[in-house]
């Protein structure tokens, strides 16, 4: 049987590996490995798996969940006959495509097309997911600025008035929510400066966590019309402590686990450029 070319599967206005994405009934989109190893020109869909074998590997070792991008199951094809059979099939990722690429072999030319293709798609959508990810963590930082003040002003109803007293019932919070740690445990733990402030260079995950902290601490003090500093102190823990329960139980990553990124100063800078609005005073946590 002659060896497909580029020319053969190609088509000038759509790329044959768009000819084979699929998409669920959520819209998110996937690649069927058994489509793939034959636009790969893999005949023996044996070797094919070898090849899925290192992808798997390469993406256990760049950090990611392997289930997140290699989704084994079984799906009915059909055979010449007309008859079908159940074969064994692994759903892909668009970045899984891309490891497979990376590891196919590299004297076939649809291969080489492979590479290109998945290095610029994975990029683009890379791009997406990050502006998606700045928005977020430039609204969630926006919301606890303006929680903190409101938890501080039911701190304050509580008996919280002094601010070594106000840093000692934040600390509480951290504390609750993220093991043991104070404040400046965390700055130690994610190798922050005592000058950055650690709001801003937390990822969305971790705003949203603590987010949730500040809100429900606030309610909590004003139902239970809480009053005397240590009570305050400790619903405040107790909160933050219930809060990375939920979090262990839905079997997410703990905060002080979660990467530290690049301060949202500089977000809020270049937006302000772009809009030409004035700096916001920074309300302090």
């Amino acid at each position: 049987m002659p060896r497909k070319t580029i020319k053969d599967i190609a088509s000038p206005h759509r790329s044959p590996f768009e000819r084979i994405r699929r998409t669920n009934d959520a819209g998110n989109e996937y690649w069927s490995s058994r489509d793939f190893a034959k636009i790969l020109d893999y005949s023996d869909y044996r070797n094919f798996e070898q090849v899925i074998a290192k992808a798997r590997t390469a993406c256990f070792n760049s950090g990611q969940r392997i289930d997140d991008h290699f989704v084994d199951v079984t799906e009915m094809v059909e055979l010449g006959s007309g008859a079908k059979r159940e074969v064994k099939t692994v759903f892909l990722s668009r970045y899984a495509c891309y490891l497979i690429v990376q590891n196919a072999d590299p004297n076939k030319e649809i291969v080489a097309l492979g590479q290109t293709y998945f290095a610029v798609q994975t990029r683009k959508q890379e791009l997406t997911e990050q502006a998606i990810e700045d928005e977020r963590r430039l609204l969630l930082r926006e919301e606890m600025r303006q929680h903190n003040v409101k938890l501080a002003d039911a701190a304050k109803d509580a008996g919280v008035v002094e601010p070594k007293d106000y840093a000692i019932f934040q600390n509480h919070g951290y504390m609750g929510l993220y093991g043991g740690l104070t404040a400046q445990g965390i700055h130690q733990r994610k190798n922050l400066k005592k000058s950055q402030q650690i709001l801003d260079h937390m990822g969305s995950t971790e705003l949203a966590a603590n987010l949730f902290r500040a809100t429900q601490a606030e309610e909590k003090l004003r139902r239970e019309k809480i009053t005397g500093k240590a009570k305050a102190n400790k619903a405040h823990q107790e909160v933050g402590a219930k809060v990375r329960q939920t979090i262990k139980e839905l079997g997410g990553t703990m905060p002080e686990d979660l990467p530290v990124v690049e301060s949202i100063k500089k977000l809020e800078s270049a937006g302000k450029k772009l809009t030409g609005r004035k700096p916001k005073e920074q309300i302090e946590e």
